[in-house]
Protein backbone atom coordinates (compact mmCIF):
# COMPACT_ATOMS: atom_id res chain seq x y z
CA UNK A 1 0.00 0.00 0.00
CA UNK A 2 1.59 3.27 -0.75
CA UNK A 3 1.85 6.00 1.59
CA UNK A 4 0.25 8.71 0.87
CA UNK A 5 -3.05 7.04 0.64
CA UNK A 6 -2.38 5.23 4.00
CA UNK A 7 -2.26 8.06 5.59
CA UNK A 8 -5.76 10.47 6.94
CA UNK A 9 -3.10 13.19 7.61
CA UNK A 10 -0.15 14.40 5.90
CA UNK A 11 3.18 15.59 8.26
CA UNK A 12 6.73 16.08 7.65
CA UNK A 13 7.94 12.38 8.53
CA UNK A 14 4.69 10.88 6.04
CA UNK A 15 6.78 13.28 2.86
CA UNK A 16 10.17 11.92 4.38
CA UNK A 17 8.35 8.02 4.18
CA UNK A 18 7.47 9.11 0.47
CA UNK A 19 10.91 9.94 -0.60
CA UNK A 20 12.58 6.73 0.58
CA UNK A 21 9.84 4.88 -1.16
CA UNK A 22 9.74 6.66 -4.42
CA UNK A 23 6.51 7.96 -4.27
CA UNK A 24 5.82 11.42 -5.54
CA UNK A 25 4.33 14.13 -3.74
CA UNK A 26 1.77 16.81 -5.20
CA UNK A 27 2.23 19.96 -3.93
CA UNK A 28 -0.12 23.13 -5.19
CA UNK A 29 -1.06 26.67 -3.93
CA UNK A 30 -4.13 28.15 -2.20
CA UNK A 31 -4.94 31.34 -0.47
CA UNK A 32 -8.65 31.08 0.34
CA UNK A 33 -11.07 28.90 1.90
CA UNK A 34 -13.14 27.62 -1.22
CA UNK A 35 -10.60 26.75 -3.68
CA UNK A 36 -8.11 24.88 -0.15
CA UNK A 37 -11.12 22.70 0.41
CA UNK A 38 -11.24 20.99 -3.21
CA UNK A 39 -7.55 21.00 -3.44
CA UNK A 40 -7.46 19.30 0.16
CA UNK A 41 -10.38 16.88 -1.14
CA UNK A 42 -9.08 16.17 -4.01
CA UNK A 43 -5.70 14.50 -2.44
CA UNK A 44 -3.38 16.62 -3.06
CA UNK A 45 -0.22 16.28 -0.37
CA UNK A 46 1.15 19.91 0.34
CA UNK A 47 -0.75 22.92 -0.12
CA UNK A 48 1.43 25.78 0.06
CA UNK A 49 0.00 29.72 0.92
CA UNK A 50 2.61 31.25 -1.61
CA UNK A 51 3.49 34.59 -1.43
CA UNK A 52 2.54 34.66 -5.02
CA UNK A 53 -0.92 36.01 -3.63
CA UNK A 54 0.55 39.17 -4.31
CA UNK A 55 0.40 38.55 -8.01
CA UNK A 56 -3.00 36.19 -8.45
CA UNK A 57 -5.27 37.60 -5.43
CA UNK A 58 -3.50 41.13 -5.33
CA UNK A 59 -2.40 41.83 -8.75
CA UNK A 60 0.89 42.76 -8.40
CA UNK A 61 3.82 42.91 -10.14
CA UNK A 62 6.05 40.58 -8.24
CA UNK A 63 5.63 39.02 -4.31
CA UNK A 64 7.47 41.75 -2.99
CA UNK A 65 4.46 43.88 -1.65
CA UNK A 66 2.49 41.19 -0.09
CA UNK A 67 2.73 41.34 4.03
CA UNK A 68 3.23 39.18 6.90
CA UNK A 69 -0.52 40.47 8.25
CA UNK A 70 -1.92 39.36 5.01
CA UNK A 71 -0.13 36.31 4.44
CA UNK A 72 -1.33 35.23 8.10
CA UNK A 73 -5.32 36.02 6.50
CA UNK A 74 -4.92 33.97 3.28
CA UNK A 75 -2.91 31.16 5.45
CA UNK A 76 -5.66 31.36 8.45
CA UNK A 77 -8.29 30.86 5.50
CA UNK A 78 -6.58 27.78 4.03
CA UNK A 79 -6.66 25.87 7.38
CA UNK A 80 -10.31 26.32 7.74
CA UNK A 81 -10.32 24.17 5.11
CA UNK A 82 -8.22 21.50 5.20
CA UNK A 83 -8.34 18.08 6.97
CA UNK A 84 -5.76 16.07 5.88
CA UNK A 85 -2.69 17.89 3.23
CA UNK A 86 0.14 19.64 5.13
CA UNK A 87 0.08 23.59 4.81
CA UNK A 88 3.03 25.44 4.29
CA UNK A 89 3.18 29.33 4.62
CA UNK A 90 5.88 31.15 2.69
CA UNK A 91 7.27 33.91 4.97
CA UNK A 92 7.08 37.27 2.84
CA UNK A 93 9.81 39.72 1.26
CA UNK A 94 10.97 41.80 4.58
CA UNK A 95 9.89 39.43 7.56
CA UNK A 96 13.19 37.47 7.83
CA UNK A 97 15.92 38.64 5.53
CA UNK A 98 19.41 39.71 7.88
CA UNK A 99 17.49 39.23 11.32
CA UNK A 100 16.85 36.15 13.10
CA UNK A 101 14.82 37.53 15.63
CA UNK A 102 12.40 39.17 13.28
CA UNK A 103 12.49 36.19 11.41
CA UNK A 104 11.62 33.93 14.43
CA UNK A 105 9.23 36.56 15.57
CA UNK A 106 7.01 36.62 11.90
CA UNK A 107 7.09 32.43 11.90
CA UNK A 108 5.80 32.13 15.51
CA UNK A 109 2.77 34.83 14.22
CA UNK A 110 2.19 32.46 11.35
CA UNK A 111 2.13 29.25 13.25
CA UNK A 112 -0.08 30.72 16.45
CA UNK A 113 -2.16 33.39 14.13
CA UNK A 114 -3.13 31.01 11.15
CA UNK A 115 -2.71 27.70 12.56
CA UNK A 116 -0.45 26.26 9.61
CA UNK A 117 1.95 23.47 10.02
CA UNK A 118 5.18 25.29 8.68
CA UNK A 119 6.72 28.06 7.17
CA UNK A 120 8.65 28.05 3.89
CA UNK A 121 11.83 31.22 2.84
CA UNK A 122 14.02 31.59 -0.06
CA UNK A 123 17.57 31.71 0.19
CA UNK A 124 20.42 29.45 1.16
CA UNK A 125 23.49 30.55 3.58
CA UNK A 126 22.66 33.86 3.72
CA UNK A 127 19.22 33.20 5.61
CA UNK A 128 21.02 30.02 7.35
CA UNK A 129 21.15 32.20 10.52
CA UNK A 130 17.22 33.13 10.29
CA UNK A 131 16.15 29.17 9.54
CA UNK A 132 18.21 28.18 12.72
CA UNK A 133 16.65 30.14 15.03
CA UNK A 134 13.37 29.44 13.81
CA UNK A 135 13.82 25.40 13.83
CA UNK A 136 15.14 25.98 17.39
CA UNK A 137 11.50 27.07 18.21
CA UNK A 138 10.48 23.68 16.88
CA UNK A 139 8.97 25.06 13.79
CA UNK A 140 8.98 23.16 10.42
CA UNK A 141 10.70 24.91 7.78
CA UNK A 142 10.95 23.92 3.88
CA UNK A 143 13.59 25.73 2.09
CA UNK A 144 13.73 27.44 -1.86
CA UNK A 145 16.44 27.29 -3.92
CA UNK A 146 17.51 28.60 -7.59
CA UNK A 147 14.45 31.37 -8.66
CA UNK A 148 14.12 32.91 -5.63
CA UNK A 149 11.58 36.04 -6.85
CA UNK A 150 11.83 37.74 -3.83
CA UNK A 151 15.45 38.58 -4.95
CA UNK A 152 13.86 39.20 -8.48
CA UNK A 153 15.33 42.52 -8.77
CA UNK A 154 19.00 41.21 -7.96
CA UNK A 155 18.98 39.02 -10.50
CA UNK A 156 17.20 41.19 -12.83
CA UNK A 157 14.95 38.76 -14.41
CA UNK A 158 12.85 35.20 -14.50
CA UNK A 159 15.42 33.11 -16.60
CA UNK A 160 16.57 29.89 -15.22
CA UNK A 161 19.23 29.75 -12.43
CA UNK A 162 22.27 27.61 -12.06
CA UNK A 163 23.06 26.85 -16.03
CA UNK A 164 26.50 28.30 -14.80
CA UNK A 165 28.69 25.21 -13.23
CA UNK A 166 30.22 28.29 -10.29
CA UNK A 167 25.76 28.56 -9.42
CA UNK A 168 25.36 25.50 -9.41
CA UNK A 169 28.11 24.47 -6.86
CA UNK A 170 26.95 27.00 -4.79
CA UNK A 171 22.94 25.53 -5.05
CA UNK A 172 24.09 22.47 -4.32
CA UNK A 173 26.14 23.26 -1.56
CA UNK A 174 23.31 25.27 -0.28
CA UNK A 175 21.11 22.12 -0.70
CA UNK A 176 23.19 20.01 1.53
CA UNK A 177 23.86 23.00 4.10
CA UNK A 178 19.82 23.46 4.10
CA UNK A 179 19.10 19.64 5.37
CA UNK A 180 22.26 19.68 7.94
CA UNK A 181 20.40 22.50 9.57
CA UNK A 182 16.90 20.87 10.04
CA UNK A 183 14.82 22.06 6.76
CA UNK A 184 12.42 19.37 6.52
CA UNK A 185 12.21 19.48 2.08
CA UNK A 186 13.18 21.86 -0.53
CA UNK A 187 11.53 23.55 -3.48
CA UNK A 188 14.05 24.01 -6.46
CA UNK A 189 12.69 26.43 -8.88
CA UNK A 190 13.77 27.26 -12.34
CA UNK A 191 16.93 25.34 -12.64
CA UNK A 192 17.97 22.42 -15.20
CA UNK A 193 16.52 19.15 -15.02
CA UNK A 194 19.62 17.56 -14.81
CA UNK A 195 20.80 19.90 -11.79
CA UNK A 196 17.58 18.91 -10.13
CA UNK A 197 17.78 15.46 -10.25
CA UNK A 198 21.56 15.55 -9.03
CA UNK A 199 20.45 17.92 -6.20
CA UNK A 200 17.28 15.53 -5.28
CA UNK A 201 19.84 12.68 -5.19
CA UNK A 202 22.47 13.60 -2.76
CA UNK A 203 20.25 14.77 -0.42
CA UNK A 204 17.90 12.61 1.94
CA UNK A 205 15.15 15.43 2.38
CA UNK A 206 12.28 15.46 0.17
CA UNK A 207 13.18 18.04 -3.42
CA UNK A 208 9.63 19.72 -4.94
CA UNK A 209 10.05 21.13 -8.31
CA UNK A 210 8.83 23.57 -9.94
CA UNK A 211 10.81 24.23 -13.87
CA UNK A 212 13.04 21.37 -12.44
CA UNK A 213 11.94 18.46 -14.04
CA UNK A 214 10.83 15.07 -13.62
CA UNK A 215 13.89 13.60 -11.50
CA UNK A 216 12.84 15.40 -8.37
CA UNK A 217 10.68 14.03 -5.25
CA UNK A 218 7.38 16.18 -6.31
CA UNK A 219 5.77 19.04 -8.11
CA UNK A 220 4.26 22.43 -6.64
CA UNK A 221 2.68 24.49 -9.28
CA UNK A 222 0.35 27.83 -8.62
CA UNK A 223 -3.30 26.66 -8.37
CA UNK A 224 -4.63 29.88 -10.63
CA UNK A 225 -2.12 29.14 -13.00
CA UNK A 226 -2.75 24.86 -13.40
CA UNK A 227 -6.25 25.54 -13.61
CA UNK A 228 -6.34 28.46 -16.70
CA UNK A 229 -7.45 31.18 -14.58
CA UNK A 230 -4.87 33.22 -15.23
CA UNK A 231 -4.11 33.85 -19.29
CA UNK A 232 -1.13 35.81 -19.19
CA UNK A 233 1.61 33.61 -17.19
CA UNK A 234 2.96 31.08 -19.88
CA UNK A 235 6.32 29.54 -19.17
CA UNK A 236 7.90 26.23 -20.72
CA UNK A 237 7.01 24.33 -17.28
CA UNK A 238 3.07 25.37 -16.68
CA UNK A 239 0.77 22.34 -17.84
CA UNK A 240 -2.40 24.46 -18.19
CA UNK A 241 -5.31 21.21 -16.92
CA UNK A 242 -8.31 23.09 -17.31
CA UNK A 243 -9.45 26.71 -19.02
CA UNK A 244 -11.55 28.29 -15.98
CA UNK A 245 -10.45 31.60 -17.67
CA UNK A 246 -13.02 31.19 -20.64
CA UNK A 247 -15.29 28.39 -18.62
CA UNK A 248 -16.36 31.31 -15.99
CA UNK A 249 -16.24 34.39 -18.22
CA UNK A 250 -19.03 32.22 -20.61
CA UNK A 251 -20.83 31.74 -17.54
CA UNK A 252 -20.99 35.33 -16.62
CA UNK A 253 -22.19 36.44 -19.81
CA UNK A 254 -24.72 34.02 -19.80
CA UNK A 255 -26.13 35.13 -16.51
CA UNK A 256 -25.78 38.92 -17.51
CA UNK A 257 -27.90 37.76 -20.95
CA UNK A 258 -30.56 35.80 -18.92
CA UNK A 259 -30.39 38.94 -16.52
CA UNK A 260 -31.09 41.62 -19.04
CA UNK A 261 -34.00 39.44 -21.18
CA UNK A 262 -35.53 38.71 -17.61
CA UNK A 263 -34.89 35.03 -18.12
CA UNK A 264 -33.23 35.32 -14.96
CA UNK A 265 -34.98 34.50 -12.42
CA UNK A 266 -37.92 32.34 -13.50
CA UNK A 267 -40.95 30.82 -11.42
CA UNK A 268 -39.33 28.35 -9.87
CA UNK A 269 -36.64 30.80 -8.73
CA UNK A 270 -38.43 33.33 -6.67
CA UNK A 271 -40.78 33.12 -3.62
Amino acid sequence: MSVHKEVKKVTTHVLQEMKTKGEKISMLTAYDYSLARIVDDAGIDVILVGDSASNVMAGHETTLPITLDQMIYHASSVIRAVDRALVVVDLPFGSYQGNSRSALDSAIRIMKESGAHSVKLEGGSEVIESISRILSAGIPVMGHLGLTPQSIYKFGTYTVRAKEEEEANVLISDAKLLQEKGCFALVLEKIPASLAERVAKEVTIPVIGIGAGSGVDGQVLVLHDMLGINNEFKPRFLRKYNNLYEQIKDSITNYISDVRSIDFPNEKEQY
